[in-house]
């Protein structure tokens, strides 16, 4: 009789554990196919960077331990994170693959360019002195390695099949921050001939030129994301404050706030004259979720907000986050995993916040 009830009880248990459990991933699992999305095809820089950087000669690079240490086999890709970037919740969201391949790795097979990869390099900008400063990959010489895979994907399907793969596609494209941080305030290289409010046009109209090459590339589905609160990012703190006071530099996060301001109306222009070509092209907005989480971290499960995982998380990122590093013991307590970049559970909250905007796209 007591065994009996025992059993009931753990029986009871057991299905409200899995309740739970199916309930907690549910926004993770992935989607049954949906056929109006081929593939997604992705540029930029760090953020949505899957290991480009991994190939080339710059000390850019982040595939060495502790980043990836959790993701799969807890093994570093050349993502700058500790786990998996945005574009793969998007991907396994939509059904299409569980992780978004770099498109310089060179064991990638013709199925797994078709579905999509990234084209996106660690301290790649808008502004073209921007990768030349750490030998990466410009934004106009991703669009070139995407006519290249164009090619090899026509190669292998042939031309009818690979212009519908194209035009059911999605481009994301993630670049902007280092064209500020780097070129505008670490090394003013362009405050000395421009002023604030010209190289946000300056900016604006080289994001123009590159989504108008992806639709002459024949992209019909474009999603651009804008700029972060720049002014909390750890590492902007720390060289403008110290280790003391760790409050965002409110006026460069007003800065990000202005030009995404202005970003949003420059595509709206844009939707409105390419809408004639079937074109849609979509504002990302990652600036509102991340404020939220560093102004309101326990709101969200966070600890720790001002200061990465890696190391004593002011200023590492890239060599500086690397194997003699100390590490936080559990990075989802962490908005940021190094003095740049937020971790995995950082970029899972974000995408769970821009989702509508996935389903805007799933259903265009």
């Amino acid at each position: 009789m007591v065994s009996s009830f025992v059993q009931h009880i753990l029986s009871l248990v057991l299905l409200s554990a899995l309740f739970f459990f199916f309930l907690s991933n549910a926004s993770t699992m992935k989607r049954p196919f949906n056929n109006s999305i081929s593939a997604l095809f992705v540029f930029g820089d760090s953020t949505v960077d899957a290991g480009n950087n991994n190939n080339l000669r710059t000390m850019v690079k982040s595939n060495f331990p502790p980043y990836g240490r959790d993701f799969v086999d807890h093994k570093p890709t050349g993502r700058f994170t500790n786990g998996r970037l945005p574009t793969d919740f998007v991907a396994s969201y939509v059904g299409i693959k569980d992780y978004v391949p770099a498109y310089l790795d060179p064991t990638l097979s013709t199925e797994e360019l078709k579905t999509g990869v990234s084209f996106a390099s660690a301290n790649s900008g808008y502004d073209p002195l921007t990768p030349r400063l750490s030998n990466v990959i410009s934004l106009s010489k991703q669009l070139e390695c995407f006519g290249e895979l164009k090619e090899r994907i026509e190669a292998a399907i042939g031309k009818e099949k690979t212009d519908e793969l194209v035009k059911k596609a999605v481009y994301l494209v993630s670049a902007g921050t280092n064209d500020f941080i780097v070129n505008y305030y670490a090394l003013p290289l362009r405050s000395t001939t421009y002023t604030m409010s010209q190289y946000q046009q300056f900016l604006l109209q080289n994001t123009k030129q590159f989504i108008q090459g992806l639709v002459n590339q024949g992209a019909r589905r474009v999603a651009v994301i804008g700029l972060p609160p720049m002014g909390c990012l750890p590492i902007v703190i720390t060289l403008h404050s110290g280790t003391m006071n760790r409050n965002c530099i409110d006026s460069e996060s007003t800065v990000a706030n202005d030009y995404n301001q202005m970003l949003q109306k420059e595509l709206q222009a844009m939707q409105s004259q390419l809408a004639h070509q079937n074109v849609a092209i979509y504002y990302v907005d990652i600036y509102t979720p991340m404020v939220e989480m560093i102004q309101d971290p326990q709101k969200y499960g966070f600890e720790q907000s001002d200061t990465g995982c890696c190391g004593i998380g002011l200023l590492e990122e890239t060599f500086l986050c690397n194997p003699r590093s100390t590490v936080c013991s559990d990075a989802s307590k962490y908005v940021f995993w190094d003095s740049v970049h937020p971790t995995e559970m950082g970029y899972y909250l974000i995408f769970e916040s821009v989702k509508p905007v996935v389903d805007s796209i799933i259903k265009s």
